[in-house]
C-alpha cells in the first residue's frame, strides 16, 4: 500500500472516529458518564494514529505532540470507563487521581528533552535511554490497568451477565490493540521499517470500529434493557396478576403449571428458553409437552412462549415511561434473542412493526 493510500485511510478513519466520539457525548441515546471516558479514549487513540503517521515530518509542533505520551492517558481513561460500568468503589478512593501521575511525569520529561532537541540548551545524551524506559513503562502500565480492569469486571456482581460479557469482550479487543501497538513499535525499532506498522494502523482502525459497535451501541442497548427490567421489577409487587392470554378452560395440570411459570416467574424473558427447559421444569418429556400445548391451545411451544413475549412488549411500548428506550432494548427485555426475531414475531402477530405500534399508541 503506497503512502497516499495509507494517509487517506488514516484521515478517513480519523474523521469518522472524531464524529463518532462527538456523537457519544452529545446524543441522548449514548450519552453517559462511562461513554464520556470511552469517547475520550477513542479520541486519544485516533490522535495517536494521526501523530504516529506524521510526527516524523519537519514540523516541530507535530513532532513535539507526537512525542507526548498520550498512551498513559488512554490507559487511565479506559480503566475509569470499566470502573464506572461496574460501579466500583475505587471511584471514590483518594488515591484514584494518582493514576494520572505517569502522564504528568512523562509530559514534563518530554518538554525537557524536546527543548534540548530543538534549541540545544544542554547535553541530553540520556534521551535514548529515557525513550526505551518510556516505551517499556507505557506498555506495562497499559497492560497492567487493562488486566486489572478485566479482573474487576470478572469479579463484579453488580452487573448483568450480558453486560459483563460485552465488557470482557471489549477488554479483550483493547488488549489486542495494545499488543498490536507494541509489535508495531518493536518492528520499527528493530527492523527500521513500517510495513507491518502500516498494516497495524489499518487493523487498529478496523478493531476500533468493531469495538465501537459491540462495546458502545450493543452495550448501550443492554444498559437500557437492564433499566427497563429494574423499573418493571420495582412495579411488579404493586401490580395485580395479569390476565392469562389463554382462558382457563384447560384441564391439563401441565398447562396450568406452564401458565404459572410464564406469569409468575416470567420464564419467557429467558432468550435461551427451549422446549427441553420447559419439559424439565414441568417434569415431563418434550414430545408430550408439545402435544398437550397443541391440543389445548392450538399452538406450538414457540408460539405459546412468543405470545407472552409480544404481550409484554406491547405493554412496554404502550407505556410512555419507556419512550426513551430503543425498540431493540425492549425486545431483549421480553426475551427475544435479536432485533430481527423481535420484529418478525411482532409483525406476524400484529401486522405492524414495534416502532409503528409505538407511534400508533402515541397518536391514539
Amino acid at each position: 500500500m503506497n503512502e497516499t493510500t495509507l494517509n487517506l485511510v488514516v484521515i478517513t478513519s480519523g474523521v469518522l472516529g472524531c464524529f463518532i466520539c462527538l456523537s457519544l457525548v452529545t446524543t441522548s441515546f449514548y450519552k453517559s458518564r462511562a461513554n464520556n471516558y470511552l469517547s475520550l479514549s477513542l479520541f486519544l487513540l485516533i490522535n495517536l494514529t494521526f501523530l504516529g503517521s506524521w510526527s516524523d515530518k519537519e514540523n516541530p509542533i507535530l513532532d513535539f505532540l507526537g512525542l507526548i505520551m498520550l498512551e498513559y492517558l488512554v490507559a487511565v481513561t479506559l480503566f475509569i470507563y470499566f470502573l464506572i460500568q461496574i460501579e466500583h468503589k475505587y471511584l471514590k478512593e483518594k488515591w484514584f487521581k494518582w493514576l494520572y501521575a505517569p502522564f504528568i511525569c512523562s509530559f514534563i520529561i518530554e518538554i525537557i528533552l524536546h527543548l534540548d532537541t530543538v534549541f540545544h540548551l544542554y547535553d541530553s545524551d540520556f534521551a535514548v535511554v529515557v525513550d526505551y524506559i518510556k516505551l517499556s513503562t507505557v506498555f506495562s502500565y497499559n497492560l497492567f490497568l487493562i488486566f486489572w480492569s478485566r479482573y474487576l469486571v470478572t469479579k463484579s456482581n453488580t452487573i448483568s451477565k450480558e453486560k459483563k460479557r460485552w465488557l470482557l469482550r471489549l477488554n479483550f479487543f483493547i488488549t489486542s490493540i495494545i499488543v498490536c501497538w507494541l509489535l508495531a513499535n518493536i518492528e520499527i525499532t528493530i527492523f527500521e521499517s513500517e510495513y507491518s506498522a502500516n498494516l497495524l494502523r489499518i487493523l487498529l482502525s478496523i478493531l476500533s470500529w468493531w469495538i465501537l459497535y459491540y462495546g458502545v451501541f450493543k452495550l448501550q442497548v443492554i444498559v437500557q434493557k437492564d433499566e427497563i427490567h429494574q423499573y418493571l421489577s420495582s412495579k411488579k409487587e404493586s401490580n395485580t396478576k395479569s390476565k392469562r392470554i389463554i382462558n382457563e378452560t384447560t384441564v391439563s395440570k401441565i398447562v396450568t403449571q406452564l401458565y404459572t411459570l410464564m406469569e409468575e416467574e416470567q420464564l419467557f424473558k429467558d432468550p435461551f428458553l427451549s422446549r427441553y427447559d420447559l419439559a424439565i421444569r414441568l417434569e415431563t418429556n418434550e414430545g408430550y409437552l408439545s402435544q398437550i400445548i397443541n391440543d389445548e391451545t392450538n399452538k406450538s411451544v414457540v408460539q405459546f412462549v412468543n405470545e407472552y413475549r409480544v404481550k409484554a412488549a406491547k405493554n412496554i411500548l404502550h407505556n410512555p415511561v419507556f419512550n426513551k428506550y430503543s425498540v431493540e432494548a425492549i425486545g431483549m427485555e421480553v426475551g427475544f434473542k435479536s432485533k430481527s426475531a423481535f420484529y418478525k414475531t411482532f409483525n406476524s402477530s400484529l401486522g405492524m412493526s414495534p416502532g409503528a405500534y409505538r407511534k400508533l399508541k402515541k397518536t391514539s
